[in-house]
């Protein structure tokens, strides 16, 4: 039978809107809002960023982290879950728009704070992140930030150069070489997680098999296409961590 086909009356249950989905629940909910395996990628691409400049200072660092988690954990998702609720939450509307505002209105303070003590150069970066944020999903600008390029520069390249200007007040070869590995890996992340929220949230059935050489069958089902997407991007969201936590105990240890 077919995964995705009837078993019984009610039929199966509907699949988790996401891996890390946490169920139903008002504390769960909130967990899964903040998308906690994606926001700790782009958290990272903000650590590593800092610590390519000569000298990290820790409080620029932890300052810039926070602006991300404002920016992106807490408003980009909230917007990305009133627009459709592509997460399945009960959270009110009004509980998300004030999130999304408060998220942005942090961000925006803290990048103040920071172009205070970092000087004019932090402006651009300050003015771009929370165009970003609207830009993205509300699908504005024509959509010219809402696809695969523009999730690769606004969630990759974006966070690593601003992180560096925020300890240097100037760019470097280095923050915009690793910003075009952050693209390349935001851009993969996205060639794995688009059908893989296909899988999960859109298709009402899934079937099929593979015919091996040697006559053998393999069935299909939504769990057997989605565990090698969602496998490959929950143990690269760990080594992004990973990699940027050895490379912040490396200068800052």
């Amino acid at each position: 039978m077919a995964e995705g086909s009837p078993a019984g009356p009610a039929g199966p249950p509907a699949p988790r809107a996401a891996f890390y989905a946490a169920g139903p629940g008002p504390v769960r909910e909130w967990w899964t809002l903040l998308h906690p395996p994606y926001t700790a990628w782009n958290l990272a691409y903000v650590v590593v960023g800092a610590c390519l400049a000569p000298v990290v200072d820790a409080t620029y660092l932890v300052a810039t982290v926070l602006a991300f988690f404002c920016a992106v954990g807490l408003a980009a998702h909230a917007l990305d879950e009133l627009a459709g609720r592509p997460l399945r939450t009960s959270i009110p509307a009004g509980a998300l728009v004030a999130v999304a505002v408060a998220g942005l209105a942090g961000a925006v303070a803290l990048g103040v704070a920071g172009a205070v003590k970092v000087g004019w150069p932090l402006v651009p970066f300050l003015v771009v992140g929370p165009v970003l944020v609207v830009a993205y999903n509300f699908e504005l600008l024509g959509g010219a930030v809402h696809n695969d390029v523009g999730f690769a520069a606004s969630w990759g390249t974006f966070p690593v150069l601003t992180a560096y200007v925020a300890q240097t007040g100037r760019l470097a070869w280095a923050p915009v070489i690793f910003g075009a590995a952050a693209f390349f890996l935001s851009l993969a992340q996205r060639a794995l997680s688009t059908p893989a929220r296909l899988l999960r949230r859109r298709a009402a059935a899934v079937g099929g098999e593979v015919v091996l050489g040697d006559g053998s069958r393999v069935a299909l089902g939504r769990a057997v296409l989605l565990a090698p997407l969602e496998r490959a991007l929950h143990l690269t969201a760990w080594a992004v961590v990973l990699a940027a936590a050895a490379l912040a105990v490396a200068r800052l240890g």
